[in-house]
């Protein structure tokens, strides 16, 4: 048998050529497509991860519309904005303050994250005490943000700025010299007279500082004398305390590591009787505040308070950030000024602090 071969018609062959030339464009069209589909996802992903990182001057050029508060680096950390006072709160600052008749008492408390605040002559300035170290820490680690000194940098000791009272640094043989960094930790440590000193003749002096202090807004807080200033000359407020933690707190000053390195050392401050003990007994911790582990009795309970106090005698302070257990930052100063050595000083700010506690963590 011969090999059969199958031919298809004139016509068959017509239809099928035409069916191929329509084939070909759909499948050029739909390659498109699909590719389109994917340059458009890849690009949208991009732009959304990019978004964050742009500056608002920049969203024009690329044709996008992004909100500026979004880009702002303090967003998320709150600020220090008083919006919302809570009336029963500073009503009750004032009853226990009016418990005292001869203590001048001074408080100032805000929630960051909310606005929130409680307060009872906020702006009266009182002496400073120790308290002054804070916004010199503020200023000190603010030079090193803008290279103006260095974490290394070594300084002198002389007899100018040699203060008596707690440190170790003043008893150093003259002309010792010590780190930048060394110095402006030991300052809150151990509350370092001297280190306090050495920094105030590195940042140019009183009148510098002073200066710098009013543009940051701490227009109570003055430095008038070396320290230890057993006198009370120098000065500031509860609020303008507050606000130099809440400064560096809402990255409204200090880059970023600027502000760990500013916690870290606030953190190394071993204080714990005044606005710990106090908000740990508001708390419910009132065995542990009298005790020996009120910093574990506040974990515990998920507050951790970084604070600062001051001591002269006839004036004390205290003024901290306090990490709350459901993730809001507050800030606080408490300040009495009274006879010399009096223990109701010192047991009124634990029992603002207590008050306080109770307040913004029910």
């Amino acid at each position: 048998m011969g090999t059969s071969v199958l031919h298809r018609s004139p016509v068959t062959r017509r239809s099928l050529d035409r069916e191929a030339g329509w084939a070909q464009p759909m499948l050029l069209l739909l390659r498109l497509l699909i590719l389109g589909i994917g340059l458009g996802l890849i690009t949208g992903t991009a732009l959304r991860l990019l978004a964050p990182r742009l500056s608002p001057g920049a969203a024009p050029l690329l044709g996008l519309r992004l909100a500026t508060p979004s880009l702002r680096p303090s967003q998320g950390l709150g600020r220090f904005e008083p919006r919302q006072e809570d009336r029963d709160l500073s009503a009750r600052l004032a009853r226990i303050a009016a418990t005292q008749k001869d203590l001048t008492v001074g408080a100032f408390v805000l929630v960051l994250d909310d606005g929130r605040y409680a307060e009872l002559q906020p702006d009266r300035p009182l002496p400073a005490a120790s308290s002054i170290k804070t916004p010199i820490l503020l200023a000190a680690l603010e030079a090193v943000d803008q290279g103006r000194a260095r974490p290394d940098e070594r300084l002198p000791l002389t007899k100018t700025v040699i203060g008596g009272g707690s440190g170790w640094m003043g008893a150093q043989p003259m002309g010792s010299r010590f780190a930048f960094d060394e110095v402006a930790t030991e300052m809150i440590r151990v509350s370092d007279n001297t280190a306090t000193n050495l920094l105030i003749a590195r940042l140019g002096g009183r009148e510098a500082l002073n200066r710098r202090f009013q543009q940051l807004g701490l227009t109570g807080t003055v430095i008038r004398n070396w320290l230890p200033d057993l006198e009370g000359t120098n000065t500031t407020t509860p609020r303008d305390q507050a606000r130099t933690i809440a400064l560096v707190e809402t990255g409204k000053e200090l880059s970023p590591r600027g502000r760990d390195r500013f916690r870290s050392i606030l953190g190394t401050s071993g204080t714990d009787t005044l606005i710990p003990s106090g908000w740990l007994r508001g708390a419910g911790g009132a065995a542990a505040a009298a005790g020996n582990d009120v910093n574990d009795g506040l974990l515990s309970r998920g507050v951790r308070v970084l604070n600062k106090t001051g001591d002269i005698g006839t004036a004390y302070v205290d003024s901290a950030l306090i990490e709350l257990p459901d993730g809001r930052r507050a800030v606080a100063s408490f300040m009495v000024k009274g006879p010399f050595n009096d223990p109701r000083s010192t047991d009124m700010i634990r029992a603002l602090a207590a008050a306080a506690s109770q307040s913004l963590t029910r």
